[in-house]
């Protein structure tokens, strides 16, 4: 978008259709998965409008990309590159008892850095804040994006990996962490131990939870829950996929 052109209704979907095309032309040479799919529903790289590509483009569920895996193991056809252009494996949790695997480029983990970086910024995160990471930190995509999203960001950034919930306590209050990131009922239940432990939360610096993984955050009653056992600090909420990255900031 140039500088002196207004942001309207019609230059942001010319903006969307030209990024879509662009897109479409780098998947039908290269990307098995998306290239018959694309053929399919009669597309090419070039498009009258995005309510045409709506109308005719299928979604994709994960159901689909988890038999693409299985039946062309270990990565599946949705590959737009060779392998050793990807420097990233993450897997989904596998709550329905099929995890599926997820490449990205050093270019795509960039952009989503980018984006974790915009979420940040809309919660009014800055390079002053001290974020804590309250996760296992395992193959699942969004700690590492989001811990390393902050440091880019300028921030101080503390692993909770491999730690306990008292210990996780303890380093919250010691190290001043002013940004809690976890999901909203492990913030309850980091609350419950430190209330069994005689430890007072309201005490330590923390004045924002940035909660993601669970719906808890987009629930005024647990928000308010929240906010009570951590001494008043917002609430933010946050969501994404393995497949697209962070996509909204509250």
């Amino acid at each position: 978008m140039s500088g002196g052109e207004a942001i309207t209704r019609a230059s942001l979907e010319r903006a969307r259709l030209s990024i879509l095309e662009r897109l479409i032309a780098e998947l039908l040479p290269r990307n098995r998965f998306y290239a018959g799919r694309i053929r399919q529903a009669g597309l090419d790289r070039h498009l009258p409008d995005l309510g045409h590509f709506s109308a005719v483009m299928p979604l994709t569920t994960r159901d689909e990309i988890v038999e693409d895996q299985a039946g062309n193991p270990p990565f599946g056809t949705n590959l737009t590159y060779p392998l050793d252009q990807y420097t990233r494996l993450s897997k989904t949790s596998g709550t329905n008892g099929r995890t599926v695997r997820w490449a990205d480029t050093a270019k795509d983990w960039s952009w989503m850095l980018d984006n974790w970086e915009r979420v940040y910024r809309a919660a009014g995160v800055t390079a002053v804040d001290r974020l804590y990471f309250a996760f296992s930190f395992g193959p699942y995509l969004g700690f590492w994006t989001a811990f390393e999203a902050a440091a880019r960001l300028g921030c101080l950034c503390v692993s909770g990996g491999g730690r306990s919930s008292i210990e996780r306590i303890h380093e919250i209050l010691e190290d001043q962490v002013t940004i809690l990131c976890c999901t909203p009922s492990y913030a309850l239940h980091l609350a419950e131990v430190a209330a069994a432990d005689n430890v007072d939360l309201k005490q330590g610096s923390v004045r924002m939870l940035i909660v993601a993984g669970e719906p808890g955050g987009s629930i005024p009653t647990v928000r308010e829950r929240i906010a009570g056992v951590w001494g008043g600090a917002c609430v933010a909420d946050h969501h994404g996929m393995t497949e697209v990255g962070p996509v909204m900031p509250w």
